[in-house]
């Protein structure tokens, strides 16, 4: 029955009312909506047929507001002031927006990336934090729940509802401590596999890029340890003979800490495209619009850092 009351009620009605009921005056009210005298009059009018009240009564001076009138009041503002955050959602201005931001980037891609985003962040919505979480088998269902506003990582095949994009393209390359005993001599095949290796693994199981490269070749290396983040594989690098093959813009950063030397690996390992995916949902929502071109204008800052320092 409210649904069948709606339809045939004209909600333009109750910003007349607002004015009328605030302004106790036709010729007020009129001015502050911008329409003629007559057409507040008929508003009224309109107004005391719903309400089956007359909401305006004469008194001393002028009108007064009913019994009826003053009880709906509360209300009407209530629901004029949530008319309007409803459509202030439509908006999102970077520079007075607070909340969070919650990220999916895997460990390696977060060291390097970030530092980037939050100089934007800085810049153009300086209240706005940021969460950074490590995707999970279940990273699609947190983009399509809400619980994640995106997602940057490598994505070979996405599910229905999940758009993505091509950030920034990742080679991988081997770092090992500047004086490593290595460094003698070129770093062939058969040297590479006979030096013991870290591996970055969030989930400690499953084989690493390299490993599955060599299987196409039956070669084998012994992965020493694995460690589940990119910054205790470098100090434990730099404090050992163990080396490490990753992502080109995680080794300059390393190798820019002057313990380190970048190589690359002696076999054949595919480029790799790291990609930004957020949920159908969040296509049009002005923040998440916001959102996805900074994260790809961090993208592209920190490709030409890589560059000025190549």
């Amino acid at each position: 029955m409210r649904e069948v009351d709606l339809r045939r009620i004209d909600l333009n009605l109750l910003v007349a009312l607002e004015a009328l009921l605030d302004e106790k005056s036709v010729t007020r009210a009129a001015q502050r909506l911008g329409m003629s005298q007559p057409a507040a009059s008929r508003a009224l009018g309109r107004l005391r047929a719903l309400f089956s009240d007359a909401l305006l009564v004469d008194g001393p001076g002028g009108y007064v507001l009913s019994a009826r009138a003053e009880e709906v009041r509360p209300a009407l503002r209530k629901i004029l002031a949530g008319v309007g955050e409803i459509l202030e959602g439509n908006t999102f201005e970077p520079a007075t927006a607070t909340g969070r931001i919650r990220l999916l980037i895997p460990d390696l891609q977060a060291a390097a990336l970030v530092p980037h985003l939050l100089a934007r962040f800085a810049r153009e919505a300086p209240s706005l934090d940021l969460d950074i979480v490590a995707p999970d088998p279940n990273r699609f269902d947190m983009l399509e729940h809400g619980s994640a506003d995106a997602m940057v990582a490598l994505i070979d095949d996405a599910p229905a509802g999940i758009h993505r994009r091509r950030l920034y393209d990742e080679e991988l390359v081997t770092l090992m401590r500047a004086r490593h005993p290595a460094l003698s001599g070129k770093l062939t095949l058969e040297r590479f596999l006979a030096l013991e290796h870290i591996v970055v693994s969030v989930t400690g199981v499953g084989p690493a890029p390299v490993d599955e490269a060599l299987a196409l070749i039956g070669r084998t290396r012994r992965v020493k340890l694995r460690v589940p983040n990119f910054f205790a594989a470098v100090e434990i690098a730099a404090r050992s003979d163990l080396i490490m093959t990753l992502p080109s813009s995680l080794a300059r950063a390393a190798a820019n800490m002057r313990r380190f030397v970048s190589l690359p690996p002696p076999l054949d390992l595919r480029i790799f495209t790291m990609s930004l995916a957020w949920h159908a949902r969040q296509q049009d929502a002005p923040r998440h619009v916001w959102l996805r071109r900074t994260i790809v204008a961090a993208a592209m800052d920190m490709s030409s850092a890589i560059e000025a320092e190549g």
